[in-house]
């Protein structure tokens, strides 16, 4: 008899018949489900073939609406990722600094941001904008939307890097620090370098996140971002109000499914470049990157007098 596993204890001829009998029933409450939601449609009209025609027949539905509100989606999502990335990486390193003011404040900022809705960040943004600069009316609600984005997804990235590094087993700062390397050094030359594949994952969710987020400008700000073309299409096309959330819905899924296949492609390429190279560091480049007034020798590193010649 199969003894239990790590997770669980394997289940019997009796809770496998259960478990069939859970799938089964699930299914046919599935089943059930969608026939209600097609059959409450097709009552409403919302099937017929006239309401989703212009996506197939009319390129003004892509031009006029889709196109630029994709555009315009697109534009905030790439400001916002560009701003809360290295922003976000910034905070993430402070908040690991060894002075209690540097890490006090940073860990400050991040809280306070992280706390606070996006959607609040953006109203408050676009009211400062409208109080205390010259931007106009039409751009107003890209800057409110990119300033919301920035500031708390940054404060997460900020979160995702410290926890990134700290991941890293302690023997790696030790062994830098060993042979001379400072604090920057250790964190751009060994710390970093590793944390990244770590973080990667995390970090792909998170601009995922601010894809979906640009949405709320759109609700609120009047930015005429991808969701909030559904309006006007609607208007325009006979209240086909169902087929055109599902197109806009379709985008954002192709979107962030090809953001998180390329972020998956680069994680496995730098995952097999780690496992690949096998870089080992020179005793001249030890010495450049020893402490000024350290000379560290072969002896140190434990590599034995210089070869002959060299």
């Amino acid at each position: 008899m199969t003894g239990p596993t790590t997770l669980y204890d394997v289940p019997g001829p009796r809770a496998k018949r259960h478990n069939v009998l859970y799938t089964v029933l699930f299914l046919v409450a599935l089943a059930l489900l969608v026939w209600w939601v097609v059959q409450s449609l097709a009552d409403k009209n919302q099937l017929e073939w006239a309401k989703w025609r212009p996506f197939f027949t009319d390129s003004r539905a892509w031009s006029t609406f889709l196109l630029p509100g994709l555009r315009n989606t697109l534009k905030a999502a790439a400001l916002a990722m560009v701003l809360a990335l290295p922003l976000g990486a910034l905070f993430g390193i402070a908040r690991l600094s060894e002075h209690r003011w540097v890490r006090g404040a940073a860990g400050t900022v991040v809280e306070f941001f992280r706390a606070i809705p996006v959607l609040i960040l953006m109203l408050f943004a676009n009211a400062a904008y409208s109080e205390f600069t010259d931007v106009s009316p039409d751009s107003r609600p890209l800057y409110a939307v990119v300033t919301g984005l920035v500031l708390y997804n940054a404060s997460v990235l900020a979160e995702i890097v410290r926890a990134g590094i700290l991941s890293l087993p302690r023997g790696q700062t030790d062994a830098a620090k060993a042979i001379g390397m400072r604090k920057n050094q250790v964190m751009r030359h060994v710390l970093l370098p590793q944390a990244v594949t770590a973080m990667l994952p995390a970090i792909v969710s998170q601009l995922v996140v601010i894809v979906k987020d640009t949405a709320l400008g759109g609700a609120l700000l009047g930015f005429s971002e991808l969701l909030a073309s559904v309006r006007p299409m609607s208007a325009n096309y006979g209240a086909n109000t169902i087929a055109s959330f599902t197109v806009v819905a379709v985008i954002f899924v192709l979107l962030n499914f090809a953001l998180t296949s390329f972020a998956g492609w680069l994680e496995g390429r730098l995952r097999r470049g780690k496992r690949s190279t096998g870089a080992v560091v020179g005793a001249d480049a030890v010495e450049e990157l020893a402490t000024p007034g350290e000379h560290v020798t072969r002896d140190d590193l434990g590599g034995g007098p210089a070869p002959p010649g060299t």
